[in-house]
């Protein structure tokens, strides 16, 4: 009964709102949130509506359809009876409540109707001008790593040239072209992030941006519930491979799928070697990553805050570009020098009493929480890992969670914090099956679990906040 009056409360219609915004307003995953959404009280916990004019306008259609109701209801007590209008205002309400979120669809499909000629006009200006540009174009494409590959590069590479790259999400025709517009004209490397949700995406974007040099990062199932298959998602990623047509192509030979697909003459980093360069004496820990990278006499010894023994490779990639940019080695040397944890993605904070926390929140792919969980098994103290699961992991949903019970069993942490949903049962299904002896704790949401997390921690012990499901999966 209360999750039924929950579609009745005043925060009804401000949630559909809400959660249109989260999806993008996409009206495909606006409505799979709708069917599966149980009660609309727990929408709006992790995030806050941002009131922008279109926010504001559907809110005001929202309230609009649901006046419309209101009227009838109230119409019908001066036709009828009161019994029968009583019993016509309370079907209306539930008619209401059921019809409210496809009338702020339908708001939202006829209002791209008018946005998208708009945007496609914004976008062939940005190109126009791309195209005008005499800066080098690096795009980087995969189901993970990028925007951290995104910035190592344009730090290194920053070190000799003026670099720059689209911030935040702007990996989509939208996001590029409003990069492009704050570009001067004088940079000498342009650096691009390519969004993947959908096949196709990221010839369209090649097409956009037509890169001369190209990163893939890996393939894996982060967005597999779109693609379907690892195999359409490898092709959607690679057609970055097919545009640059025997350009120069890395390509990370860590990543199994990536280094199947990945065309004979591109060149494979990992955190062994990088083309003809090999890599010695890795280290990390907590005050970040130290390599060498050796090419018969030329040596680079690369220190960087980065933490995990995961960024090497990307590291020597960048460094391998920017030698072959023609930077020095002292350049190279100095940019790596200055990467350092991007927020959110194992960004290491240590609070008064001693607690360290690994902030990985961002990190909602397989291979990356697997290179997590091998950093956090290398260091001391008590260990913490927290998480909510995984998002989009289709039909390989069980099997992904269940390894990464495997996964932390086998890594001996001491401390798995689990927040309840449909995929962290598959979790402790894994640590079950390999024998995990230590503490599994519950919580109903993340914020409970952020909350206490202090009274069960003490100095010297490490904690792991691996991956936030947003409101849309919750």
């Amino acid at each position: 009964m209360n999750r039924l009056l929950s579609r009745f409360s005043s925060r009804y219609t401000r949630s559909l709102v809400y959660m249109l915004q989260a999806s993008e307003y996409n009206v495909r995953d606006f409505l799979k949130w709708c069917v599966r959404t149980r009660d609309f009280r727990q929408v709006e916990i992790r995030k806050a509506i941002v009131w922008s004019q279109k926010a504001r306008l559907l809110y005001t259609i929202g309230w609009c359809v649901s006046a419309a109701f209101i009227l009838e209801a109230l119409l019908n007590f001066f036709l009828t009876v009161w019994w029968l209008a009583a019993i016509g205002a309370i079907a209306l309400m539930i008619m209401n409540a059921f019809v409210l979120p496809y009338a702020l669809s339908l708001a939202v499909f006829l209002g791209q109707l008018v946005q998208r000629p708009l945007e496609r006009t914004r976008v062939a200006t940005a190109q126009k001008k791309l195209r005008a540009h005499s800066g080098l174009r690096v795009a980087i494409a995969g189901s993970y790593g990028k925007t951290s590959m995104r910035e190592i590069l344009k730090t290194v590479l920053s070190a000799g040239k003026k670099a720059a790259a689209a911030p935040g999400s702007y990996n989509t025709p939208l996001g590029i072209a409003t990069f492009i517009d704050t570009l001067g004209g004088d940079e000498e490397v342009l650096i691009f992030e390519l969004g993947e949700y959908y096949p196709g995406d990221v010839k369209k974007l090649c097409e956009f941006v037509e890169p001369e040099w190209g990163i893939i990062t890996g393939v894996n199932e982060a967005h597999l519930e779109k693609f379907g298959s690892l195999e359409r998602t490898a092709a959607t990623i690679f057609e970055l491979s097919e545009y640059l047509d025997g350009k120069p192509l890395y390509v990370n030979e860590e990543n199994d799928v990536s280094k199947v697909h990945a065309p004979q003459e591109a060149i494979a980093y990992s955190r062994e070697r990088v083309g003809e360069w090999r890599i010695e004496n890795a280290r990390t820990d907590l005050s970040g990553t130290k390599f060498t990278m050796r090419n018969g006499a030329i040596v680079v010894s690369v220190s960087s805050k980065l933490l995990g023994m995961h960024m090497i490779g990307p590291l020597a990639a960048a460094v391998h570009m920017g030698l072959a940019l023609g930077l020095t080695v002292a350049q190279v040397e100095e940019g790596a020098s200055r990467t350092c944890a991007f927020e959110h993605r194992l960004e290491p904070k240590t609070d008064g009493s001693g607690v360290v926390t690994l902030d990985d929140s961002y990190n909602g792919n397989p291979d990356g929480v697997a290179a997590v969980i091998d950093f956090l098994a290398s260091l001391q103290g008590r260990r913490f890992y927290v998480t909510p699961g995984l998002v989009e992991m289709g039909p390989r949903t069980e099997e992904v969670h269940r390894t990464i019970g495997t996964r932390l069993a086998a890594a001996h942490i001491e401390q798995v914090v689990l927040i309840r949903n449909s995929v962290t049962p598959f979790i402790e299904k894994g640590l079950t099956d390999a024998g995990y002896s230590g503490v599994v704790t519950w919580f109903d949401h993340a914020l409970l679990a952020y909350a206490a997390l202090p009274h069960m921690t003490v100095s010297g012990d490490v904690v792991l906040l691996q991956n936030d499901w947003p409101d849309q999966y919750c």
